[in-house]
């Protein structure tokens, strides 16, 4: 089954739990987009306390703990034999951390609204206002169904295999650091912005076009291959990128974040 779903798709289920998964780093917040106009029957999903941990040093989202993300996903209506539908305002930047964290914690049936918000619109399907209550879902938290990575993991696999940087490009150069107390990248990992998986709308490119700009940067079948952030939300989308393209990566949750907050291991620039 494909991770991604169109509007018409979405339009013709007839039962699914549906996340509003949008966010900006910095904001404003998503909730405020929310209640001018969601995808009807769509609940509002916090990235940062929904999908995320307090931040610390485990990183600025680091993973949430497994009861405190069944608690947050059966309040938000989600259950074990319900398909879940993720969107976020276009290009599914935020929605992807829902899809991973999902899938992470044992969900087999998540899809991303491809192109999100603007597509449904754009197809002159409706919006809703309301913030009716859903009735609480069952879903069982059951951590281990995507592969993570830790600090460790993760030099080991810029050495071995290939760590894909998803930030932006001059993030990982360390010319620019906006957010993160140190510029830089992981020594060996591979620039690969975000950015690059999706057209201009949004949408995602098609399997043939990301299979080949990954096989560009190394990501070959075969070879163990994971991507990391800043906080592990763009990874997520490098990780959905990947996972279109046929080429299964691990995540690195805690991110550069969780990377300089050790200032004893390295860090490369340029």
């Amino acid at each position: 089954m494909s991770p991604l779903i169109t509007s018409e798709e979405l339009a013709a289920i007839g039962d699914a739990a549906i996340l509003d998964v949008r966010w900006r780093l910095g904001g404003p917040p998503g909730v405020e987009a929310y209640r001018e106009g969601h995808i009807p029957g769509a609940v509002f999903c916090d990235l940062d306390t929904d999908l995320a941990a307090p931040a610390g040093p485990a990183g600025r989202h680091p993973l949430p703990a497994p009861e405190a993300f069944q608690e947050a996903m059966r309040r938000l209506g989600v259950s074990d034999g319900r398909p879940v539908v993720v969107y976020d305002e276009a290009d599914s930047t935020a929605a992807a951390r829902a899809w991973w964290a999902l899938r992470y914690f044992g969900h087999g049936d998540v899809r991303v609204l491809d192109g999100g918000l603007r597509t449904w619109t754009r197809a002159g399907l409706p919006l809703a206002k309301d913030e009716s209550p859903v009735p609480p879902g069952d879903f069982t938290a059951r951590p281990g169904g995507m592969p993570v990575l830790d600090a460790d993991q993760a030099a080991a696999l810029a050495s071995d295999g290939v760590l894909l940087d998803a930030r932006a490009a001059e993030r990982y150069r360390g010319e620019v650091e906006p957010v993160d107390p140190v510029a830089g990248h992981i020594p060996g990992a591979v620039s690969a912005p975000t950015t690059g998986n999706v057209e201009p709308g949004g949408r995602f490119h098609n399997r043939e076009f990301l299979r080949e700009r990954f096989n560009s940067l190394g990501a070959v079948e075969g070879l163990p291959v994971g991507a990391y952030c800043g906080s592990g939300v763009t990874a997520a989308h490098e990780v959905l990128a990947l996972e279109i393209a046929g080429l299964p990566a691990a995540l690195y949750a805690g991110s550069w974040s969780n990377w300089v907050a050790d200032p004893g291991r390295p860090v490369a620039t340029g």
